[in-house]
């Protein structure tokens, strides 16, 4: 094939997308990674682990349960059961390419207890490792296998869609010089959405590109107005907010406050290890009155914590304080993005020829609140789903046709304005986060809009970060009861004629943005 002609490309180089090119092996795939390996990904950052009914006394239909309970009522329950029948297995594939879990001394995984799972069911590596080496077993993998080739330093920018079909898909590695791959099937696996906003646990570089590109290009989006902030980031005033994990309550960790009251026990039965969303909203509380919420790990975990839970000790030192004698400050920080490239129980998005894997798409197994754990098993399955998918479309003779001749659309290639982009995040953390109501949610899509005419197509990265932060917000303005992540104080409660999953595109983001 010609140099820009290729068999599948991956957009992304974070766990789903090295899982899928290891998935499709010995087949031909190229890789854009915009950083070198193993940096600006979401999964290198995560601590908690894998979730997966890997004990004897656990079950893959109890981890649904769980699943669907989390999600708060639109879960789409055939999802949960098909991706937790296969979590088990993955595990055992990731222990086979030199992830190294933690184990017993019988061999056995350890397993770790996290909020609103029944069972402790989180394998773990060294504690809060759980994500750098299983990207740093994938990455070593990866470069052990011909038939993988990594564009590293190869940014997407903009996907071509020709009557509703795939033609390409626009690239540059120097910014200012654009030219177009294309491949008979393509996977978008380049993350979600956590640093469009300020209180965040995401690399820099997370900030909605995917979904807000796949979005400008006319695939349908799910469940937008969902975005899952981690209760415990640590707020020591690092940018991102390091990430206190959630295994840490899991091993008896309490929240307090300035006064030293245990205040989650007077909101929920389950105290600290209520939903995510819940502790969130109670922490956020507790912040906004001046209380100062912390993390106490003093008693449960003490001296452990130094070996135990490298990283937070790591960040911890670095902020002057010692957890073994101190409790460390905490704040709400936005995590994970539950909304999506809608995607079928395959992987497919609304455009033929485009699969979504990871944390850019919205399989339907999250809800409204995803299930601690449960983003770094969803990423590994339906990579390995799409991945056979893609396979069967291309044996099928359903690949995305060549087109001859194909011209570089007129795109921005302006480097992003960083005061442009601090003052989306502003946007999004006051309007969109943690508290929403209809006048905030408002103004903040007529922000987005003035935002808009302001960069005027001079940066297309930019405009597909704007793309995101609209198609949020206006799912967000339009869901007007609570559920999940999706707090609205003009509609404290949930509404069971709102109790479904919804779908978006940009034209109507567009349109509920230029109605406001």
């Amino acid at each position: 094939m010609p140099d820009n002609q290729h068999n599948v490309l991956i957009i992304g180089a974070g766990l789903a997308g090295l899982y899928a090119a290891l998935s499709l092996a010995p087949r031909p795939v190229t890789v854009l990674s915009p950083k070198p390996l193993g940096y600006g990904a979401s999964s290198a950052w995560a601590q908690g682990g894998v979730a997966a009914a890997m004990d004897a006394g656990d079950t893959p239909e109890a981890h649904a349960a769980d699943t669907v309970n989390a999600g708060d009522g639109i879960v789409d329950a055939d999802i949960a059961a098909f991706v937790t029948s296969a979590a088990k297995e993955h595990v055992l594939e990731l222990a086979e390419v030199g992830t190294p879990f933690d184990r017993t001394k019988n061999g056995g995984f350890v397993m770790s207890k996290e909020a609103a799972h029944s069972y402790a069911r989180v394998v773990r590596v060294k504690g809060d490792q759980a994500g750098a080496e299983i990207m740093k077993a994938l990455i070593k993998e990866v470069s052990n296998t011909p038939s993988i080739t990594v564009l590293e330093g190869a940014t997407a920018l903009e996907l071509l869609n020709e009557n509703n079909t795939m033609q390409g898909v626009v690239v540059s590695e120097d910014n200012t010089t654009p030219y177009i791959i294309q491949a008979k099937a393509y996977l978008l696996a380049a993350g979600g959405a956590g640093s469009l906003y300020l209180k965040t646990t995401n690399p820099p570089s997370v900030r909605g590109l995917a979904v807000g590109m796949a979005a400008r290009a006319g695939a349908i989006v799910a469940d937008a107005e969902f975005v899952q902030f981690h209760p415990t980031a640590m707020d020591v005033g690092i940018d991102p907010n390091p990430l206190a994990t959630e295994a840490l309550r899991g091993e008896g960790a309490t929240l307090i406050n300035k006064h030293g009251e245990r205040y989650m026990l007077a909101v929920h039965p389950d105290g600290e290890l209520a939903p995510r969303d819940i502790v969130a909203r109670e922490n956020f509380r507790q912040h906004q009155i001046g209380n100062v919420p912390m993390l106490d790990t003093r008693e449960a975990v003490g001296e452990h914590i130094k070996d135990e839970f490298i990283s937070v000790y790591r960040y911890c030192q670095q902020s002057g304080i010692d957890p073994v004698t101190e409790a460390i400050p905490i704040v709400p920080a936005a995590h994970y993005h539950m909304g999506g490239v809608a995607t079928d129980k395959q992987g497919m998005s609304s455009i033929k020829g485009l699969w979504v894997s990871g944390e850019a798409s919205s399989t339907g197994l999250h809800g409204a609140n995803r299930l601690a754990s449960n983003g770094l098993l969803e990423a590994l399955v339906y990579a390995a789903t799409a991945a056979d998918s893609m396979i069967q479309a291309i044996k099928d003779d359903q690949a995305c046709p060549f087109v001859d001749d194909l011209q570089v659309p007129e795109l921005g290639f302006k480097y992003v304005d960083e005061d442009a982009v601090l003052e989306l995040r502003k946007i999004m953390s006051d309007k969109v986060g943690v508290m929403r109501d209809g006048d905030g949610l408002a103004q903040a899509l007529r922000e987005l809009k003035r935002l808009s005419a302001q960069n005027n197509g001079t940066s297309t990265n930019f405009e597909n970060m704007l793309a995101a932060a609209t198609l949020i917000t206006a799912a967000a303005y339009n869901r007007r009861e609570s559920r999940g992540g999706h707090f609205r104080t003009d509609y404290p409660d949930k509404d069971d004629q709102q109790k479904h999953r919804t779908e978006i595109t940009y034209a109507q983001a567009i349109a509920i943005r230029d109605s406001v």
